[in-house]
């Protein structure tokens, strides 16, 4: 790891002038490529004190050995240069966008002299025409069948070609008039490219042109009588309407756009492309991507438009591309698609309308899509097990941590202050076994206590579920049961954790004697706390003062996503590409999803509160009754005990405790608006307006 100042440059030797610098490391790759507008304001930031930077920041200028630069005239050729050099070297710091599927596209060969349709994956060719991506191949052949009654152009192979011009007889097409048979001289090069460029115009949306040409052509047949012409041109037009229907209207404009849409997380993230021609949805694609670099939604969108647009030119980029947020440069960045184009090109935010709609469509898209690359990632079974070996091999475990369990704490500025338990076993979370709990044993703000108390609290009961099913023995000079292992001091009070949801154990669970599951049973071979050192101390310390010290404790830092170890100064730094750590990853993510969202369900509750949640015995049917009895409950407040006893299913009982609750949580004095004087009311759930 090497330290930056060793080859920081004088700050005089950098121009501040617009460029493109290089990090290479002590090999003298490259691992990061950048541009700057301002070459020594952005080279200073990355020689700040480490611990400013970024996390993903400081661990590549840690890991370069030097930094050079090529200064360049304009931005936008900075632009152009970047582009060029992260496609030739592929730094390992850079965001790189991968394909979840390699997508295939209908091609038009008019670089051959009788041009060819087709099928086409992989890199782009000179001279061949795209339409697309779509979605499956079975898509394209289908747009393809019903286009060949009105453009017969040439689909077959190199090699049935010559076979058909050697022998003078055309393919099964040829016969049944879905092509024009250039290969026995049907046609000349000239009518077959004609028929060839036609076919590119109505892909590229210039379709009423055809259509109306065709009827035309079908009402003069029709009243010169030849029928069969016209019942022919009629079935055409029916198949040119047809193979527009596959492609849904989206802007009644018959705009040419391609909107773009990204969704991240911290670790990931995930690109959709729609690409609309003629107002039509004429094909769509999607990226993922690790996010190695420092990197926010306008850096995404940038690194998207190189790669998207980085090896086109002409209509290949659209007049209009719509994005979620702006490059942090948009003028350098719409001249460099306007050159790639050789025409004006609007880069924008859509605000309103259709465009906006159909963004958020797009933006659905690309949430889908991160999803399922997390799911398949997190489903796979190899990758599972990869993952748990290397969790193993880097915290220095016998075995690998078949159940691994892990903490969190939430609060909102030391109020409401809770904690979650979440259970992944086969790297999977069981949701049935999730817990969680409210702190109990004191007030504030304290994350380092709160996370000693949850683990003391949770291991303390399964300390009590193994005396209730025998595995601890009786000693004589012991006044109770204690463990084979170092005793137990203190009480062993059971938690007031409670199920996630409230689901039925799985068949072959240990159970209660009443029936129900041991919610505390099974000890994990892995502990692993939200936090770093301050965190995995208090949790290595609750275990060892209560004797336990065959589990495994980690905690996973945030801000660098390092593994902290208990007694250890440095961290466990786990490979970015690692499975051992997006699977730590996702297990702390589900802790801290759990707890927060406990978290805010107990502060709504608390604000919702009414003086009656007090009355034992009075569930939300009654209290609703009540108040829409007396119409708040400043007047329920008012009336007596045989008023309240008038309400339906309200027992002289309970409306003595109704009447003792009330009392108690009676204001002193009336609230006053200090603003105008005037005495504020209560509503109806009890709460001052």
């Amino acid at each position: 790891m090497a330290d930056p100042s060793s080859y920081r440059p004088r700050p005089g030797q950098i121009p501040d002038s617009p460029g493109v610098y290089k990090f290479r490391d002590e090999h003298r790759r490259v691992i990061y490529v950048g541009k700057a507008k301002n070459l020594r304001q952005r080279l200073a930031n990355y020689f700040q004190d480490l611990a400013g930077l970024h996390p993903r920041t400081r661990t590549m200028v840690t890991t370069a050995a030097s930094v050079e630069w090529t200064v360049v005239a304009t931005e936008v050729e900075a632009l152009q240069l970047e582009y060029s050099w992260i496609k030739e070297f592929d730094p390992r710091f850079n965001v790189k966008y991968r394909d979840d599927k390699s997508y295939p596209y209908l091609a038009v060969t008019l670089n051959e002299e009788f041009p060819r349709v087709q099928v086409m994956r992989g890199a782009k060719k000179k001279g061949v025409r795209y339409f697309g991506p779509y979605g499956h191949a079975w898509a394209i052949r289908e747009t393809v069948d019903l286009m060949l009654r009105v453009f017969p152009v040439r689909t077959c192979s190199a090699g049935v070609f010559k076979n058909a011009a050697r022998t003078g007889r055309p393919c099964l097409l040829g016969y049944i008039g879905k092509c024009s048979a250039p290969c026995v001289g049907r046609v000349t090069p000239e009518e077959h490219r004609e028929l060839a460029d036609d076919f590119c115009d109505f892909m590229a949306g210039r379709t009423g042109t055809y259509i109306r040409r065709l009827e035309k052509d079908m009402m003069a047949a029709a009243e010169e009588m030849e029928y069969e012409r016209a019942a022919r041109l009629r079935d055409d037009v029916e198949a040119l309407k047809r193979a527009m229907e596959k492609s849904a209207v989206v802007l009644a404009d018959a705009t040419d756009a391609d909107l773009i849409a990204v969704a991240e997380d911290e670790l990931e993230a995930a690109v959709q492309i729609f690409h609309v021609r003629g107002g039509r949805v004429r094909g769509q694609r999607g990226w993922v991507t690790d996010k190695v670099e420092n990197v926010d939604t306008s850096g995404l969108v940038e690194h998207a438009l190189q790669q998207l647009y980085g090896e086109e030119s002409g209509d290949a980029v659209p007049k209009e591309v719509l994005v979620p947020a702006l490059p942090e440069e948009p003028d350098a960045v719409s001249q460099w698609l306007a050159d790639r184009r050789g025409s004006q090109v609007s880069l924008r935010i859509p605000q309103r309308g259709d465009k906006k709609d159909l963004m958020v469509t797009v933006q659905r898209n690309a949430q889908q899509a991160l999803g399922l690359h997390k799911t398949k990632r997190a489903s796979d079974l190899t990758t599972r097990s990869r993952a748990l070996e290397e969790i193993a091999e880097a915290l220095g475990l016998d075995t690998a941590p078949l159940r691994i369990e892990c903490f969190d704490i939430s609060h909102l500025q030391g109020d409401d202050v809770v904690a979650s338990m979440v259970v992944f076993e086969d790297g999977l979370a069981r949701k049935g076994e999730y817990r969680r709990f409210q702190i109990k044993g004191f007030e504030g703000q304290d994350d380092v206590r709160s996370m000693h108390e949850v683990i003391s609290r949770r291991f303390r009961r399964y300390l009590q579920e193994k005396e209730r099913t025998g595995e601890w023995e009786e000693t004589p000079a012991a006044t109770g049961p204690v463990p084979a292992g170092p005793a137990v001091s203190g009480p062993v009070p059971a938690p007031d954790a409670v199920p996630a949801d409230g689901s039925a154990p799985a068949d072959g669970e240990s159970r209660e004697d009443d029936g129900r599951p041991k919610r505390f049973a099974y000890p994990p071979q892995l502990l692993v706390v939200d936090g770093g050192q301050p965190q995995v101390a208090a949790a290595k310390r609750a275990l060892d003062e209560l004797g336990i010290d065959d589990i495994a404790v980690c905690g996973l830092a945030k801000r660098l996503e390092e593994v902290w170890l208990p007694d250890d100064d440095d961290p466990v730094v786990l490979p970015r590409s690692s499975e051992g750590l997006y699977l730590l990853q996702r297990v702390r993510d589900e802790a801290h999803r759990f707890a927060i969202t406990y978290q805010r369900a107990k502060r709504a509750k608390r604000i919702r509160s009414s003086p009656l949640d007090a009355v034992a015995g009075l569930g939300d049917t009654r209290k609703q009754a009540l108040i829409k009895h007396f119409g708040s409950v400043k007047k329920l407040r008012q009336a007596t005990i045989d008023e309240i006893c008038e309400v339906p299913g309200i027992g002289r009982r309970t409306a003595e405790s109704v009447a003792v609750a009330l009392a108690a949580a009676a204001p002193a004095a009336p609230a006053v608006n200090t603003a105008t004087g005037e005495i504020m009311e209560e509503d109806d759930g009890g709460s001052t307006t």
